[in-house]
């Protein structure tokens, strides 16, 4: 399938440059192959059934945006995880300035080495640290990464309303924004209604910044994630489908976490490791009924994921929906619930 089927134009006035002060107040557009409808986020109450289940992703963003310098000269790093002991694996602005053995010096005159080098500003540093001291040492001194598309110069509301609700767990290069949207006062209201909320755990990647290359999205590697699903969570999940409740994914990295760790028939299994799942029209999704999630980039694997999940002419429809009126898209705007359609 080609690339194209999943363009679509956007004024980038509709692109959120910030968080709204009360993320439960964002606004909601349901989506089926039958309807479309205007809600806010509070109405997810109303909207599931007693029973329902929730799955939101616990992982925390890491401040792991920091600057190197070599001499004179200075480099954007972003740490994207330890990828062996010792050794992190970084995404470098520049990198081709970068070669095999430089010393880069960090704040507080921290000193790590290029180990070797990757692909599209990849770089493996030697750190000399422990991975739980040095992500200490990124929190302290580095900053959150916010996607390239949020350009305010004063970035300070943005940082605090960037971890969600959930967050837990250091590794996320990048939060899993569909979280965002939840309060305490939201959690309350599903809880009155008998609708519960339980955490997995995916550490979202710098692969979710980087766009496909290729024409033929089949030809399309997916990066790589961590995930875990323990066994508490994955027995709620399928006492939930066995009772006849609904789960529901809270974004698309729940969503592919739960399809790589579930059987043929959707039950789903606990599982800790990593995945490269690429979900796209034409696969049949087993483990969820609604998904949860913000507006995606044109030509995304995010926008192709939830083709897959209600169809391509329902999302572009959807999506024109609410470029007419006016919703607030990507990381920092409002939520669609989706319903799950296996049709093109």
């Amino acid at each position: 399938m080609n690339i194209d089927a999943f363009e679509f134009n956007l004024p980038k006035q509709l692109i959120a440059q910030s968080s709204l002060e009360q993320p439960d107040k964002s606004r909601l557009l349901y989506i089926s192959d039958k309807s479309i409808r205007d809600y806010n986020t509070l109405d997810l109450s109303n909207i599931l059934k007693p029973g329902d289940l929730l799955i939101a992703n616990n992982t925390k963003v890491i401040n792991s945006r920091i600057i190197g310098k070599i001499e004179h000269k200075s480099f954007s790093i972003t740490m994207l995880n330890e990828y062996e002991i010792g050794i992190w694996q970084a995404l470098v602005k520049g990198s081709k300035k970068l070669n095999l053995g430089d010393n880069v010096i960090l704040p507080n005159n921290m000193l790590i080495s290029v180990q070797s080098k990757g692909e599209r500003g990849i770089v493996y540093f030697n750190v000399n640290l422990n991975k739980t001291d040095f992500i200490n040492y990124l929190n302290h001194y580095g900053e959150l990464p916010l996607p390239p598309y949020i350009k305010l110069d004063d970035k300070s509301n943005n940082i605090i309303n960037y971890q969600t609700l959930f967050a837990k767990n250091y590794g996320a290069v990048a939060a899993p924004t569909a979280g965002l949207h939840f309060t305490n006062n939201l959690k309350t209201n599903l809880a009155n209604k008998n609708i519960n909320i339980c955490e997995i755990t995916l550490h979202v990647g710098a692969g979710t910044f980087l766009p496909i290359e290729v024409s033929d999205i089949s030809k399309h590697n997916m990066h790589s994630e961590y995930f875990s699903i323990d066994d508490e969570v994955a027995n709620k999940i399928n006492l939930t489908k066995k009772n006849g409740g609904r789960i529901i994914a809270i974004g698309t990295t729940v969503l592919r976490a739960l399809e790589s760790s579930c059987d043929v028939n959707g039950y789903v299994n606990s599982f800790k490791g990593d995945t490269s799942i690429f979900i796209s029209p034409g696969y049949k999704i087993k483990s969820t009924d609604y998904l949860l999630t913000n507006f995606h980039l044109p030509k995304s694997t995010l926008f192709i994921l939830v083709c897959a999940y209600a169809g391509i002419k329902t999302m572009h429809k959807a999506y024109q929906h609410a470029i007419d009126k006016k919703y607030r898209f990507y990381s920092l705007g409002d939520a669609c619930l989706i319903k799950k359609t296996h049709i093109l």
